[in-house]
């Protein structure tokens, strides 16, 4: 598959259902949804809120790849990341987090944090290519504020 042709742009709502689709055809990323957050509803308010920090790879007017980020005014937090599997291993997710980086560090945030399942040993390598280091020294708590939305293992 070739780098070229290959563009970029800002998410919008009205994208939903091509980011819902492809969401749906990345196993990893498949199973990191939820049945709230991650309806048109849930991803509509994500974006409100989070307006110029999300971002989609476009090739042939298809997304092939994006990245939602978003932040609290002092910590950004990058949620599905994901590129189509044929369109893999061609810098799209690097650029992705290059510019949800850069639209970060914009807005005035200084660090960002991710979450990414133990045994995804290919994003695992990929964040720490990407200069994310894995911290050991903390807990990660969590609790549902709806019962639709598993607190997770």
């Amino acid at each position: 598959m070739e780098r070229t042709n290959i563009t970029y742009k800002t998410l919008t709502a009205a994208d939903y259902d091509e980011l819902f689709s492809l969401w749906n055809q990345v196993e990893q990323t498949k199973r990191a949804l939820n049945p709230v957050d991650d309806t048109l509803e849930g991803i509509t308010r994500y974006i409100k809120r989070n307006p110029t920090t999300c971002f989609a790879a476009i090739k042939d007017k298809k997304i092939v790849g994006a990245i939602l980020t978003g932040h609290d005014g002092r910590r950004a937090i990058i949620h599905h990341l994901c590129v189509h599997p044929n369109f893999q291993r061609l810098g799209i997710a690097r650029t992705l987090v290059e510019m949800a980086e850069a639209a970060l560090k914009n807005e005035g945030i200084q660090k960002i944090f991710g979450l990414v399942f133990k045994d995804n040993e290919t994003a695992n390598s990929f964040w720490e290519r990407m200069g994310y280091s894995l911290r050991t020294n903390l807990n990660y708590r969590n609790k549902s504020l709806n019962d639709a939305i598993p607190t997770g293992e």
